[in-house]
């Protein structure tokens, strides 16, 4: 009995062979993979372990229980033959991962043959066989949830898939003398090998979805490396200055000679083997790199169509893929290799791969781009909307200041002039520094100093060394129009205003306070957040003040106001205190 079960395992080796086999094609391994198969790959799922199990049925000895001899390789049976085999690895194995259907068919197939080549147990070993697919397809059921069969539950269902053939043997082999004989010879040589042989199997499958995830996890952290590598370069666009540091993270992280980045007219970078003729800025020559530009499809070509002028070149392929914002094809991404046979379909599937990647960081530079000039066309916007909302309050005063006192009125219309031509710089520019904001405000103070003659007081707080600093243009004038137009316009005398430029820490805070009427507390909650009129005002100042430092720094920086009522108000913000 020892020597049929290590006869039994030497020939395990066989059904493994065949089992890494058939995990080669796609309809098994998307069987194994997915536990689910179409109507029409089941019918081939069925007829290749039915197959499976024929092959171990060859593979098995013919017993004579009643001389005790072994014949290897059974092919044809005598009256009082059987064998020895491992059919039913195969039909386990089929019930396991693809239910009750598959295991019943293969079962089937598997035992129609084993009957027609006779024996006295022919029947019995061909019906049992149809019995062990319908066994392995109840604990495929059992099993549905889990991702793939564990080795413990194929030992268990081959051992006793083949335990209950011994038992079909017994109750329908005749005569019975015979039948007894026989399964007590290699009935438990074949329960032990059936059950080993259905744990194999279920470990090669294991083995080959272990290895495939893993390839699949190396190849999903390149492509993440390389995302994180490349983002920063290619949102800046498909410019000389993004292609070359790019194909050279490429060449490092790609197995490749050389690689190579165009827009739809020249080439904007080459690095690797052949750059010293394969020149930046020069015209796309090659047919296949046009074909690619119109058609948006990878393609592949030989050494004819790279066409290179040195005679020396060692490059002999390419694969050439699109770079697309959308649909319309803006470029492409060049892969160069020492000989054709270097193209796999694995370095193709990468090619495509990092093509579609780069495609998307080209479009998210177009979207940072068009965000951008949004932004800038807002900025425009809101300083369009102050300049006339200054420009009343300041006609008003020069028109009182002619009549009453013409020296004064020339002072303030030499200041007028600066302050415009500040203004008019400001909706040039998205930003500014506090030191032209200062003298916008000066220009703006001078004016409204002789409206008041000597009821305003202006104090300035400022630290010299931050005044390079840059904050949005025409910010700071209009909190101080507020301050004098809203808190002071009651005010008959000693009017006060204090502005201050700090540095605290990592950050800059900028203050304007005054000594005027203050605010009530229900419209502070509207200020800045909403366009609130007044009886004196548009009800824009705040608010554009506001959007601006928000669309520049973030809504921390929005600004902070604090007013009680008879004794002022102030308003602040603050900035990073980066040049």
């Amino acid at each position: 009995m020892w020597e049929l079960i290590f006869v039994m395992l030497e020939r395990l080796g066989i059904i493994v062979t065949v089992a890494f086999v058939m995990t080669r094609f796609k309809f098994i391994r998307h069987l194994i993979e997915k536990r689910r198969i179409s109507k029409f790959h089941k019918v081939s799922v069925i007829l290749m372990f039915g197959l499976f199990g024929i092959i171990g049925t060859y593979t098995g000895l013919t017993v004579n229980p009643e001389q005790g001899t072994y014949t290897s390789w059974a092919i044809d049976l005598g009256e009082g033959e059987a064998i020895a085999n491992s059919r039913v690895i195969g039909i386990v194995v089929a019930g396991l991962l693809g239910g009750w259907k598959v295991g019943v068919g293969a079962g089937l197939v598997a035992g129609v043959h084993r009957y027609l080549l006779g024996g006295f147990t022919g029947f019995a070993c061909g019906f049992s066989t149809i019995i062990a697919g319908s066994l392995a397809g109840y604990f495929y059921k059992r099993n549905k949830n889990n991702r793939i069969i564990s080795l413990q539950t194929a030992l268990i269902v081959g051992m006793l898939a083949e335990a209950l053939q011994m038992g079909v043997i017994l109750l329908v082999a005749r005569p019975y003398n015979q039948a007894l004989m026989l399964v007590g010879e290699i009935g438990l040589p074949m329960i032990v090998a059936n059950g080993i042989g259905a744990a194999i199997f279920i470990l090669i499958i294991r083995n080959v979805i272990q290895e495939e995830e893993k390839m699949g996890s190396i190849q999903a952290e390149k492509a993440l490396r390389l995302a994180d590598f490349t983002l920063k370069d290619m949102r800046k666009g498909l410019t000389e200055q993004s292609a070359l540091p790019t194909c050279k993270i490429l060449l490092k992280e790609v197995n490749v000679d050389a690689v190579s980045i165009t827009n739809k007219e020249k080439i904007l970078a080459f690095v690797g083997v052949g750059a010293d003729h394969h020149l930046v800025n020069e015209k796309i020559r090659t047919e296949a790199t046009k074909r690619v530009l119109k058609e948006g499809k990878l393609k592949m070509t030989g050494q004819k169509d790279i066409h290179c002028g040195a005679e020396n070149c060692t490059l002999k392929a390419a694969i050439i893929a699109p770079l697309k914002i959308k649909e319309e094809t803006i470029g492409t991404l060049k892969f160069y290799f020492g000989a054709e046979e270097e193209i796999t379909p694995t370095v193709i599937e990468i090619s495509r791969g990092l093509s579609t990647l780069l495609s998307h960081q080209l479009e998210l530079s177009e979207v940072d781009r068009h965000l951008e000039l949004a932004k800038q066309a807002e900025i425009k916007a809101l300083q369009a909307q102050v300049s006339p909302h200054f420009l009343f309050n300041a006609l008003n005063t020069i028109v009182a200041l002619v009549r009453t006192d013409p020296k004064k009125a020339r002072k303030l219309l030499i200041s007028l002039s600066h302050f415009f031509r500040q203004n008019l710089s400001g909706t040039t520019a998205t930003e500014t520094t506090i030191e032209e904001e200062l003298k916008h405000v000066q220009a703006y103070l001078e004016i409204e100093q002789t409206r008041f003659s000597d009821k305003l007081t202006v104090h300035y707080d400022v630290d010299k060394e931050l005044l390079p600093l840059k904050l949005p243009p025409m910010t700071l004038q209009p909190l101080v129009e507020n301050a004098i137009k809203h808190g002071m316009k009651q005010l008959k005398s000693d009017s006060y205003i204090h502005i201050a430029i700090i540095k605290k820490r990592k950050y800059v805070e900028i203050l304007i306070a005054d000594n005027g009427l203050g605010i009530e507390h229900e419209r502070i909650l509207e200020l800045g957040t909403n366009q609130v009129a007044s009886d004196t005002g548009t009800g824009i100042g705040l608010y554009n003040i506001n959007r601006r430092l928000e669309m520049m720094y973030g809504e921390k920086r929005s600004l902070n106001i604090d007013s009680e009522k008879g004794v002022g108000t102030t308003v602040s913000f603050s900035i990073p205190s980066i040049k």
